[in-house]
This record gives structure tokens, C-alpha cells and sequence, in this order.
């Protein structure tokens, strides 16, 4: 970023919490939209995963303009995801929901391509995994910030009127992305006009050519993606409302567990992550992740609440496989190599709650536990070095 990097940092973190409010607000709503639009499981799926479906299709095209228009990348986020919502908010048929969670998705995109391509820049020291989840926290925040609304707000307000309350930080997002966009080059600098790296000339190749850690990071990134979406997105909503008798508010309470151990944690495990570096920290999570899918896809009510809490502590990982990238990864390339690692995880987060309602309630526990054998195999792949 240019001058005053402390005031543009803390307006990219303005835009990525106001703009991910919406996002933490959908969850608790599902069983409400199944109930009042008469959605079938899988219709709910393909409903929930068209958020991930989109991001997934923007993800390169959005990495390849912030890399040469980032400051319009910013700044077209809340005008999209303000579309979306209001979509949302018509209640209307099936169709109609779909294209207003495809416009979330895609505004989800340009906010998070960007703002990681703006952070990116920045020199690779002992703070830059501080910097990511700082980033991650902002959002984390959101997502909470979502939660906890939407369990305050009356319960005989219909989920379309909830879920605009919720979208209104847009307002705040459009702001900020506004005055951001003043402070971003409207290109990124080409790699002769780069700073002097720090580590060795990164490697160009596509990630199939890249180092095994490199490959590995890219499958913690989906399987964590695959995690989030399946869980938050479609087993703690459904599975706490029909097996449990939860309502909004002790969904939300579930999903705020998480999101308030995650947001409790993550900055600590930047610090570290920078002090002992990132694979231990990302063995240390990963298998965190794998017991906590455990939990919540076969346990009782307690064990889901303790499976919510261990999950908010693995998620605490998010960005640092992206950290690892990073390092193989020159500044001319940012935003293509972010846009690249973003279609695997937003790939996989249309792919979790689809799997899920194709599954059915009956056989989704077992996606889940094979998700958690994946998290926790990766975890020991990591510890072997």
C-alpha cells in the first residue's frame, strides 16, 4: 500500500469485517429458509454451496484484475455484495436465492483476493504471518459479529428481513472501500520494480511443479475449506435443529463458540507461527481440526458444543498454508497465485455443503469423518517433515 500503510491497513480490515457480517448471519437461517421456502436437503445444498460455487469461478479472473486494478477490485465488493442481499431479501423462488448468494459469493471474492493481494505486498518479515491472520481476524470478527446478531434479533422476524438487518455494515464496507481505493496503486509494481526479497529467487512453476510443501498446503487449504462449509454451512444448522431441538439462537450460540475461540486464538497463532514457524504450528491445528470434525459429525450434544469449541481452535490455522505460498511466490504474481490457491478452497467450499444435502442427513456423518481422516493424515504428513 502507499503512504500512511498503518491508516490503509486498518481500512482494508474495516471493509473485510463489514463486508463478512452477512456471510456469519446465513447459517442460523437455514433451517428457517428450508422450513419457509419448502427446500428439499440437496436443494438446500446446491443453495448454500452457490456462495463457494461463485467465489470458485472468480477466483483466477479476480486475481488476474487485482493484479492490475487493485483499488477497482476493492472497491466494486460492497456494491456487488449489496445486490446480493437485497436478491436474498425478496424470499423469492429458488432461482432468484441462488443468483443472490452467487452475487455474495462473488463480492466475498473481489474483498478477499484483494485485500490478501494488498497484504501480500507488504515484506515478508518475521510480522507477515501476524499481517495474514490480523486479515483473517478482521473477517473472523465478522462472521461473529453475524452470529451474535442474528441470535439477538426477535425470533418472529422472518429469515429474509433478519438476514438484511445483517447485511447493513454493507453501508460501512462501501465507505471504506471508498476512501481505500484513494490510498492503492492501480497496479500492482512489476517484479523489476519489487523490493529485494528477503528469501531466494521463488520458484515460477505451476504448484504441480512446486515443492511437496508447497502441494501439501494447497490440500490443507481445501480440506480446512471442505471443514468450514460442511460444518458451519450445514451440520451444526441442521443437524442442532432436527437431532437436538435447538432454535436460532442456540444454533448461533454453537457457530459463536467457534468463531470466538477462533477470533480468541488467531492472532496468537500468527505470532507464533512467526516465532517457530508455520508447519509446526499447522500440525499443531490440523490434527485440532480433525478431532473436532469427529465430534461434531458423530457426538452428542456435548461433545458437539466441545467439537465447536476444538473446531474454532483448528480454523485458527486458515491463513497460514497461504503463508507458506507466499514464500515461493514473487510480487508480480501475487494476485494469480492468490486467485489459483483461492479456487481450490472456494471449489471446496461449494463442494461441502453440496456433498452434504446430494448426502442426506442419514450419510453426511461420514463425509465428516472423512474429512477429519484427511485433516488428520495431512497433520502427520506435516509432523514427518
Amino acid at each position: 500500500m502507499t503512504a500512511s500503510p498503518l491508516a490503509g491497513t486498518a481500512l482494508l480490515c474495516l471493509v473485510v469485517f463489514a463486508s463478512t457480517v452477512c456471510v456469519g448471519a446465513f447459517g442460523p437461517l437455514l433451517p428457517e429458509i428450508a422450513r419457509a421456502q419448502g427446500l428439499p436437503d440437496w436443494e438446500l445444498g446446491v443453495l448454500a454451496g452457490s456462495f463457494g460455487l461463485a467465489r470458485m469461478a472468480a477466483d483466477l479472473p479476480v486475481g488476474a484484475l487485482a493484479t492490475r486494478r487493485l483499488a477497482a477490485v476493492l472497491s466494486l465488493s460492497p456494491f456487488t455484495l449489496l445486490a446480493g442481499m437485497l436478491l436474498l431479501a425478496t424470499a423469492g423462488p429458488l432461482p432468484l436465492l441462488v443468483l443472490g448468494r452467487l452475487l455474495t459469493g462473488l463480492a466475498h471474492t473481489l474483498v478477499m483476493v484483494g485485500s490478501l493481494t494488498a497484504v501480500l505486498q507488504g515484506p515478508q518479515d518475521r510480522r507477515a504471518s501476524l499481517r495474514l491472520n490480523l486479515l483473517e481476524f478482521s473477517g473472523m470478527l465478522g462472521v461473529l459479529g453475524g452470529l451474535l446478531l442474528v441470535g439477538l434479533l426477535p425470533a418472529h422476524w422472518r429469515w429474509n428481513l433478519s438476514l438484511l438487518v445483517a447485511a447493513s455494515p454493507v453501508l460501512l464496507a462501501l465507505g471504506a472501500a471508498l476512501a481505500l481505493a484513494r490510498r492503492l496503486p492501480s497496479r500492482l509494481p512489476s517484479a523489476s520494480a519489487a523490493p529485494v526479497a528477503t528469501r531466494p529467487e521463488p520458484r515460477r512453476a505451476a504448484p504441480s511443479g512446486s515443492p511437496p510443501i508447497v502441494r501439501l498446503m494447497f490440500a490443507l487449504g481445501v480440506t480446512m475449506a471442505l471443514a468450514w462449509s460442511a460444518v458451519s454451512q450445514f451440520v451444526i444448522p441442521l443437524r442442532g435443529t432436527r437431532e437436538f431441538g435447538l432454535d436460532r439462537a442456540g444454533i448461533s450460540g454453537l457457530l459463536s463458540l467457534a468463531q470466538i475461540l477462533d477470533v480468541a486464538v488467531l492472532l496468537p497463532v500468527g505470532w507464533l507461527a512467526d516465532r517457530v514457524g508455520r508447519p509446526p504450528v499447522l500440525v499443531a491445528v490440523a490434527a485440532v481440526l480433525g478431532v473436532a470434525l469427529f465430534t461434531v459429525g458423530l457426538g452428542s450434544l456435548p461433545l458437539m458444543v466441545l467439537g465447536c469449541a476444538l473446531f474454532g481452535l483448528g480454523m485458527a490455522g486458515w491463513m497460514l498454508p497461504l503463508g507458506v505460498i507466499r514464500e515461493h511466490t514473487d510480487v508480480a504474481r501475487l494476485g494469480w497465485r492468490t486467485g489459483l490457491y483461492r479456487v481450490g478452497v472456494d471449489g471446496a467450499i461449494f463442494l461441502g455443503p453440496l456433498v452434504c444435502g446430494l448426502l442426506g442427513e442419514a450419510h453426511t456423518p461420514i463425509f465428516i469423518v472423512l474429512v477429519g481422516v484427511a485433516s488428520l493424515a495431512i497433520a502427520a504428513r506435516l509432523a514427518r517433515g
